[in-house]
C-alpha cells in the first residue's frame, strides 16, 4: 500500500472511538453520531493503490509510483519515499521509535538533530549515521529484520557521546553530522571540561563567524581554523598597513613583503602590488592574536600560504 495509510488508519481509529472530531461545533466520538452518519462513514468506498513491481527494478518502480500518487499536497521528503519503498516490519519499528512525537527521548535528541519527528527527520538522521551515508543500501539489507537494535543502539550511543563531551547545549549543535564526528573522534581521550571551556570562549569571540564549526574545531584539537571562518581584516586596515609597509620598504630598498625582504631570491627587493598581497595575523589568531591593525602585516600570497598557522 503506497497511499492513504494515515487516512485509513485515522478512519479506523475514529470508528473505534479513539478520538473525537468537531461536528457542528461539538466534539463527537463515532458512537455518538446519528446512525445515518455512522452508516455513511462505514459504507464509504476508499481508493487504495497497491504496487508490487516486477523483477529487479521493483523497488524503483514502487518509488516512482509513490512520487506520482503523492504529487499533490505536501511534498514528500526523501525519507518518506524510502519508507514506502522498503515498507515492512523494520520500517514500522523504526517509525515507532524515531517518528513518535511522544517518545520521551525527543527533547534530548532535538538538541542535536534538526527537524520534526513526524516528517521522519530523526529516523533519516539515525539511518544516515548508522549506514555511514548509504541509507538505501542499509534499508534494503535490513528490510525484513524483526528488530531495530543496531540502529537504535548506534543512534543513542552517538547522542550520549555528544552529551557527555559538552557541558552546555547550543543552538548551533542542532543538525551537525554528529555521526561522522563520533567516528572520527570518539576514540580520543577528550576532556569534557577543557572542550566545554574552549567552546564557551569561542562562542564569545566576535571574530568567529562560523559558530557551527566550533565543535569540530575543538574536537580536532583546535588545528583547522578554516572551520571557524575567522573574520578577516577590513579593507581600510589592509590599505593603511600596505601603505606604511611599502613606504618603509622603498626607503630601505627592500621588498614590502617582510619574508621576501629577509630572503636571498630575486624578490628580495620586489615591491608587490596590493592585489598581489594578503593580510596576515603577525601572531596567529589561534595563538591569541587579535584581528587588529597592530597585529596586521601584508605578505605576498606565496609567503602567506607558506606561513599558514605558525
Amino acid at each position: 500500500m503506497l497511499d492513504g495509510q494515515q487516512r485509513i488508519t485515522s478512519l479506523g481509529r475514529y470508528v473505534k472511538n479513539k478520538f473525537a472530531v468537531k461536528i457542528n461545533g461539538l466534539e463527537q466520538i463515532f458512537d455518538g453520531l446519528d446512525e445515518g452518519i455512522q452508516q455513511k462513514i462505514l459504507k464509504t468506498e476508499l481508493l487504495v493503490y497497491i504496487c508490487e513491481g516486477e523483477g529487479e527494478h521493483a523497488e524503483e518502480e514502487i518509488k516512482e509510483w509513490f512520487k506520482t500518487i503523492n504529487i499533490a499536497g505536501i511534498p514528500l521528503n526523501h525519507q518518506e519515499e524510502l519508507n514506502a519503498v522498503y515498507s515492512g516490519k523494520f520500517v514500522t519499528l523504526c517509525k515507532a521509535e524515531f517518528s513518535n512525537s511522544q517518545n520521551a527521548n525527543i527533547q534530548k535528541w532535538e538538541s542535536y538533530v534538526k527537524g520534526p519527528a513526524n516528517r521522519q527527520q530523526f529516523l533519516a538522521t539515525a539511518l544516515e549515521w548508522v549506514s555511514k551515508g548509504n541509507v538505501d543500501g542499509y534499508m534494503s539489507a535490513h528490510r525484513r529484520d524483526e528488530n531495530i537494535n543496531e540502529i537504535k543502539t548506534y543512534f543513542n550511543t552517538v547522542i550520549d557521546w555528544v552529551d557527555s563531551k559538552f557541558d552546555d547545549v547550543y543552538d548551533e549543535m542542532q543538525g551537525l553530522n554528529w555521526g561522522e564526528l563520533y567516528e572520527r573522534f570518539h576514540h580520543l581521550p577528550l576532556n569534557h571540561s577543557e572542550l566545554s571551556a574552549k567552546v564557551n570562549e569561542l562562542m564569545r569571540d566576535d571574530f568567529v563567524t562560523n559558530r557551527r564549526g566550533i565543535f569540530e574545531y575543538v574536537l580536532g584539537g583546535c588545528q583547522d581554523t578554516k572551520l571557524l571562518n575567522v573574520r578577516l581584516f577590513d579593507k581600510p586596515t589592509m590599505r593603511k598597513v600596505y601603505q606604511e609597509q611599502t613606504e618603509k620598504a622603498k626607503a630601505e630598498g627592500i621588498s614590502n613583503c617582510p619574508y621576501c625582504a629577509e630572503g636571498h631570491e630575486a624578490n628580495r627587493h620586489r615591491i608587490w602590488k596590493p592585489e598581489e598581497m594578503d593580510a596576515d595575523h603577525v601572531t596567529a589568531w589561534s595563538k591569541g592574536g587579535s584581528t587588529s591593525i597592530e597585529n596586521c602585516q601584508m605578505l605576498c600570497k606565496t609567503h602567506n600560504r607558506m606561513k599558514g598557522n605558525r
